[in-house]
């Protein structure tokens, strides 16, 4: 048996039996963990309310057999370091934001270390809790970063196939983004991207937010349609929280 310790992020959290919770971790040296946290359900237990999702904590885990990572492991302490539940929670479109981040980092990251995208949902998690930003642009910044890290960056000036100088009207995943008129036909399915949208969708993956606030909602709204589709082909399914994601653009829409 062996014990050790780890900064993790909660990402998910399920029950299990009366009292007992089943979590997934993101640990800063570890990778994924999954994890039991035995009686956090109970009133009297002293951990409970700091093994929620988006929860940053301090955990002691102990593992029967180090070798086999398909085992759950057992959190036995877990002190709070950062916890961004509660402003997140209170608005709905950082909910949302928040939800397609962890679940896409639970998809994109396995067990091995991964300090680089650990950084980065930390970053996230932090820029949706502060309230400065739309929330909307601050998941699609992630999740192009993110997809990045793992490597999949896409082009949105040059073509991704010849590199001629763009900006281009279509977009390739298979080619790796941008794609040129002479080289479009030859790459499968694309989608059409206004030059705005484009030019939206490099600012998110630069990180130059003056560009990136200088958007409108429909161009906003075109590029998460692209960003979605984009990480759907990498994943190879749809998030379930991107269900979540379209009712915002709705009552935006409705709203506008």
């Amino acid at each position: 048996m062996r014990s050790y310790g780890d900064e993790v992020v909660v990402l998910r959290a399920q029950q299990l039996g009366e009292a007992d919770r089943i979590l997934t971790l993101f640990g800063r040296e570890r990778g994924k963990i999954r994890a039991v946290a035995r009686g956090v359900r109970r009133t009297n237990s002293k951990i409970g309310g700091r093994l929620e999702p988006f929860a940053v904590v301090d955990a002691q885990l102990y593992s029967k057999n180090p070798d086999d990572r398909s085992r759950l492991e057992t959190v036995t302490q877990a002190v709070t370091v950062e916890s961004f539940a509660e402003a997140i929670v209170a608005d709905y479109e950082r909910y949302a934001a928040a939800n397609a981040m962890v679940e896409s980092v639970d998809e994109i990251i396995d067990a091995e270390p991964a300090a680089l995208q650990y950084a980065l949902l930390l970053q996230g998690l932090r820029s949706l809790t502060s309230g400065e930003r739309d929330p909307l642009l601050e998941l699609d910044a992630y999740l192009l970063r993110s997809l990045s890290l793992a490597g999949w960056e896409p082009s949105f000036n040059e073509c991704a196939r010849c590199g001629a100088p763009g900006p281009h009207a279509r977009i390739s995943f298979a080619a790796g983004g941008a794609v040129c008129a002479s080289c479009a036909p030859g790459c499968g399915a694309t989608l059409a991207a206004h030059i705005d949208t484009m030019r939206l969708l490099w600012a998110l993956l630069a990180g130059n937010w003056r560009v990136a606030e200088g958007s409108d909602q429909a161009t906003r709204a075109d590029a998460s349609r692209i960003v979605k589709a984009y990480v759907t082909y990498h994943l190879d399914r749809q998030l379930k929280s991107f269900t979540a994601i379209d009712e915002v653009w709705r009552m935006r829409n409705a709203g506008g």
